[in-house]
């Protein structure tokens, strides 16, 4: 029998073949990302359940929104995700490594979004399957950055979910490839709590002032910012 899905406000996330589940990185990622230059054709790099994906398809009328997954079991799961989707008519996921995705397609993307791989120290969490999904080695940030820079329109946006502390060597390795932020939402689980992630949105274009802000998630638990249910309310259901 089929463990229940993640359920959504729009759609349903079966999980139980994915390494990642549904999390608050993804789904902060997917209400964050600025849909303002309406994109035609989006990219979501290390796509997993599909949950960005499928958040794209629900808040934008881009036609085309492609994913690529390397894992067999979260490439599957993808699929059926977006199958069982209103949406299937306008995703496709592609079972490829980033590299080889790279180097076969020639088209570019007005939006590229990713929650990638961070763990740059060697974490074990007693499943192979989950390590690998964690430790950024199976994606490491340049390889990551200098993709993006070639499949990424000129005018397009790439937006990414880091660790904070990951944040200023992220932005470096960007930089190597003329990618600069254009806003970043540092997020902090609550007022007392140190920053744990970076949101950013990278552009070709070196602005004189990038936005940033701050977001926190709870007042106490399981009682919500008045920002956070704003961004997210279209996606939880009891927000």
């Amino acid at each position: 029998m089929a463990k229940k899905p993640f359920q959504f406000k729009q759609f349903s996330i079966y999980q139980d073949r994915c390494a990642m589940k549904v999390g608050t990185d993804g789904v902060l990622l997917g209400a964050w990302a600025s849909l303002e230059r309406q994109p035609f054709s989006v990219l979501d790099i290390g796509a997993g359940t599909g949950l960005l994906s499928l958040m794209m398809a629900q808040r934008s009328t881009a036609e085309l929104i492609d994913a690529i997954e390397i894992d067999d079991n979260a490439y599957e799961q993808c699929t059926e995700n977006f199958e069982a989707s209103a949406w299937n008519d306008r995703l496709f996921c592609y079972h490829a490594g980033f590299d080889e995705f790279v180097d076969e397609i020639d088209d570019k993307y007005d939006l590229i979004i990713s929650n990638p791989p961070f763990y740059s120290e060697a974490v074990t969490s007693g499943s192979m399957q989950r390590d690998v999904a964690r430790n950024n080695f199976s994606l490491p940030f340049d390889e990551l950055m200098k993709g993006v820079a070639k499949l990424l329109d000129p005018k397009g946006t790439f937006n990414v979910v880091v660790p904070y502390k990951e944040e200023a060597n992220f932005r470096e390795i960007a930089s190597k490839y003329k990618l600069f932020p254009s806003r970043i939402t540092h997020v902090k689980g609550n007022v007392a709590a140190e920053t744990k992630r970076s949101l950013l949105e990278f552009t070709f274009s070196k602005l004189p002032n990038c936005v940033k802000d701050e977001l926190v998630i709870e007042h106490a638990r399981h009682e919500y910012t008045a920002d956070y249910v704003q961004l997210t309310k279209d996606f939880y259901l009891k927000m």
